[in-house]
């Protein structure tokens, strides 16, 4: 398995992220569940403008956090360090984020919070399994 193939596969097996967003001199930092979209290489979450970190990515798009599940032992350690822009998604790209989403999380289909989208300018996995330290590095090659 090639190492992108491997990152992709770690991304769509997990399901919740952690995002981290800042404004003007403002930091904060939430999790939220996620589906992965790999054609796009992005996340796609569910939240309302109007909690703290939606305010704050209203006003500055640029946001990094990370995925990781919870190992018992250091050796068996996965996990991916991303940065990238979000945005709020609307009209064919919303009903389809949405749908998607909603078979991922069915109890989902009662909520009528916005759908975003992560759009990846970079991800970093670190997965000792692959030998400690093993570092997969992805990058998107338009990134302005």
């Amino acid at each position: 398995m090639s190492d992108h193939a491997h990152l992709i596969r770690y991304l769509k097996k997990q399901h919740v992220l952690s995002l981290c967003c800042s404004a003007d001199d403002e930091l904060w930092c939430a999790n939220c569940f996620y589906v992965f979209d790999e054609a796009r290489m992005a996340f796609w979450i569910m939240t309302e403008p109007d909690t703290r970190h939606g305010l704050l990515l209203t006003k500055n798009a640029r946001v990094a956090g990370t995925v990781n599940g919870q190992p018992k032992t250091v050796l068996l350690i996965k996990g991916v360090q991303y940065r990238g822009r979000i945005a709020l998604l609307s009209e064919e790209a919303e009903a389809q984020a949405r749908q998607t989403y909603q078979k991922r999380f069915p109890v989902s289909r009662n909520v009528s919070a916005p759908l975003w989208e992560i759009r990846l300018d970079e991800a970093k996995m670190t997965d000792n399994a692959l030998g400690f330290g093993k570092k997969i590095i992805w990058q998107r090659s338009d990134v302005e």
